[in-house]
């Protein structure tokens, strides 16, 4: 069942311990499980870079699932509302198919994964749809434009509707590919 039937509309479920997540025709929230973090971010270009979803082997581990589904925002878009003293980071670039370093930036208390920064993709931050507050937002807004790595897709999710299907990666500084794509 789809989040409302009316998607022009915030639907903002009760879904964590906050309870102020918001959204505008041009900016909505994404908060962590807990309600200690919480970041703002456009939901239109040119602050939003592009919605895709990875079946990467690194993304499967990360999120502990199967894929993740992400959107990209440029670093100048992206505002901290409450909690960057909370994030935590860890990084690494053994398992990260560019071999380029992945830096994880997470709650320090409920464990949230808020963003992530690529040494590929300087000047963005890679979020999670799930994070966002506005369900309506993962419908609409934020739908997934792109696949990519889907080598590694399981064989039971038939991936993403009219999503553009990439075989391997397809954002590691590929900019000017990105934007046609979108």
């Amino acid at each position: 069942m789809a989040a409302t039937a009316d998607k022009s509309k915030p639907y903002i479920p009760l879904n964590s311990g906050a309870t102020d997540g918001w959204s505008t025709d041009s900016e909505a929230t994404a908060t962590c499980f807990c309600g200690a973090v919480q970041l703002a971010f456009p939901t239109e270009g040119p602050g939003l870079l592009n919605t895709f979803v990875c079946n990467c082997t690194d993304c499967r581990k990360v999120t502990a699932s199967m894929f993740a589904s992400n959107f990209t925002i440029a670093d100048t878009h992206l505002r901290h509302v409450r909690g960057q003293a909370d994030l935590r980071s860890w990084g690494q670039d053994r398992t990260v198919a560019s071999g380029a370093r992945m830096t994880n930036h997470f709650c320090g208390t409920c464990g949230t994964l808020m963003y992530r920064v690529s040494a590929s993709y300087p000047g963005a931050r890679i979020l999670r749809i799930g994070t966002v507050d506005d369900f309506n937002l993962h419908d609409t807004k934020l739908r997934p434009r792109v696949e990519q790595f889907t080598k590694d897709r399981v064989s039971w999710f038939t991936g993403v509707e009219g999503a553009k299907q990439v075989a391997d990666g397809f954002f590691g500084g590929q900019k000017k590919e990105v934007k046609e794509a979108l």
